[in-house]
This record gives structure tokens, sequence and C-alpha cells, in this order.
């Protein structure tokens, strides 16, 4: 309560003392800017709130693109070595096929995807083989139908092999044309993946860039408003010297001003004494004379007045 009333009177000086005036300005500019440092903390911490909750949820969204590219690439471990076999298989089934085109020679190879061919194949080898079996034949009829047999046997089972890698190769194929796309499937997902962790790493590091940002704009303010409660300190301290100092001046003054007055009533009261003293005595001497004619007129035997003999047998000087 006194500090306030200090400074109450501190500030009404202050249009008298231009030392005063400077200091209360400088004090006003200081809590300005620690008001101004305090509000811009409370903002940093809103901000630094919001940072770090994001950082939270980027990195819990970070695990989760950890744990699906770990996933995609344990399948990636598992298929890509199916897809690589099956690839080098397929090519060589390929190769396999175009050897047995070779042995079929260019017409057979154009005809070879036609399954009545080996039907018709299989109809005149078997007419072939009742032809030697029933039909009297000389022997060169017979070496030129063996012979004939054995090359349409052999043409039958090229055909017979030819089409049975080619249904492997098919069904080879179909399995690598899924798995290819599974794969392509996987290294999509691993692409993708892989480009959001990117993205998410790097705005996470922005954000932590952020946060140390804001946090050495929070120490600097901190440090502004701490320093500003330390010059307020000193401000108050040469306030309450300035008012203390003010004080014992008006209070000096104050004593004075009493003494001066108690002095001016006692001199007052010594000169009104002084001047009762001299009424007193002249009064004393009037009466005195007074006193001495009436007594001089009742020895000549003249009729005294009342206020004669009151003179002369009363108290001297009381009334």
């Amino acid at each position: 309560m006194s500090a306030t009333n200090n400074n109450i009177s501190v500030e009404k000086g202050a249009e008298s003392d231009p030392n005063l005036k400077t200091l209360l300005e400088f004090k006003k500019s200081v809590q300005e800017e620690q008001k101004d440092a305090e509000k811009k903390i409370e903002e940093i911490n809103s901000r630094l709130e919001a940072v770090k909750k994001q950082i939270d949820e980027e990195r819990m969204q970070l695990d989760e693109l950890r744990n699906k590219l770990k996933q995609v690439n344990e399948e990636k471990d598992a298929d890509y070595p199916k897809f690589v076999e099956l690839r080098n298989s397929l090519m060589d089934a390929k190769n396999q096929m175009k050897s047995l085109d070779d042995k079929l020679g260019s017409a057979a190879a154009k005809s070879r995807r036609d399954r009545h061919d080996i039907q018709n194949l299989t109809k005149a080898l078997e007419q072939i083989e009742r032809d030697i079996q029933t039909k009297k034949l000389s022997k060169e009829e017979e070496r030129k139908l063996v012979a004939r047999s054995k090359e349409i046997a052999t043409k039958l089972h090229t055909l017979k092999m030819m089409h049975k890698k080619e249904d492997q190769y098919r069904e080879m194929s179909s399995q690598y044309d899924e798995l290819k796309a599974r794969v392509y499937k996987i290294f999509r997902l691993k692409e993708e993946y892989g480009n959001k962790i990117g993205k998410l790493k790097e705005s996470i590091e922005g954000l932590i860039n952020l946060r140390e940002s804001l946090y050495e704009e929070r120490r600097k303010n901190i440090h502004t408003a701490r320093e500003g409660t330390a010059k307020l300190e000193m401000i108050e301290t040469q306030l309450n010297a300035i008012a203390f100092k003010k004080s014992r001046v008006q209070a000096a003054e104050s004593r004075q001003k009493k003494q001066k007055e108690m002095e001016e009533r006692r001199v007052a009261r010594q000169e009104a004494m002084q001047e009762r003293v001299k009424r007193d005595k002249e009064y004393q001497e009037r009466w005195n004379s007074l006193k001495e004619a009436a007594m001089k007129k009742m020895s000549s035997g003249e009729k005294l007045t009342f206020d004669e003999m009151k003179l002369i047998f009363g108290d001297s000087g009381q009334d």
C-alpha cells in the first residue's frame, strides 16, 4: 500500500520533475515491451503445441508406412525370386518351342497349331499300320510304308511334344503374367510408399526445424521478459527512492512550517503579554493618579462620588 502511495505521489510530482517524467516514460515503455514479450510467448507456446502434435501425427503415419513398406518388401523377397525363376523357365520353354519349330520345318511350323493335324496324322499312321498288317505288299512297298510310318510317327510325336510344350508355355505364361502383375504392383507400392515416406521425412524435418526456431524465439522473448522484470525492479527502486526523498523533504518542510507557526504564535503571545503588561502599567498609573486626586479631594473635605470612594477603599487596580 505504501509503495502504491509512493508511486502515486511520484507520478503526481512528475510534472515538475523532468528526470522523474523521463523515468516514468521509460517504465511505461519497458512494461509495454514486457507485455509484448509475454504475449509472444503465449502465441509461440500455442504454435509449439500445434507443431509438436503434427510431428507426433506424422511420425505415426511414418511408422505405419514403414510397416507397410516392410510387408511389401517381404512380399517382394518371396515373389521376386519366383518371378525371375518363372521368367527364365518361360524363356527356356520358348527356346525349346523354337527348336521344335526348326525340326518341323517352316510348313509344319505354320500348321502345328492346328490340332486336326494330330488327328489326321494319327489316322494316317493307323491306316499305314493296318495296311502293313492286312495287305499283301511287296518288300519295296512295305519298306516305303514303314519309312512313311516312321516319318509320320516322328512328326506326330514332335507335334504332340509341341502342343504339350505350348500348353505348358501357356500355363507358365498365365502364371508369369499373374506373378508379373503382382511383382509390378509390389514395385509400384514400394515406389508409392517410398515417395510418401520421403515426403513425410522431409515434412517432419521441416517441422522439427520450425520447432527449434520457435524454441529459440521463445527463449529470446523469455529473456526479454525477464530482463524487463529486472529493469522494472531497478526503476521501482529509483522511483521509491525518489518518493522517499520527496517525502522526507515534505516532512522537513512540514516540520519547518510547524516550527515557524509555533514561533510566530510564541512571538505573538509574547507581544500580547508585553502589550498587556504595558496596558496594565498604564492602567495602574492612571488608577494611582485618580486615587491620589480622590484622596486630595477627601482631605479637603469635598464630597466624594461612589467611584471615587471605590478608588480610595477598593482593591488597587483589581477592577
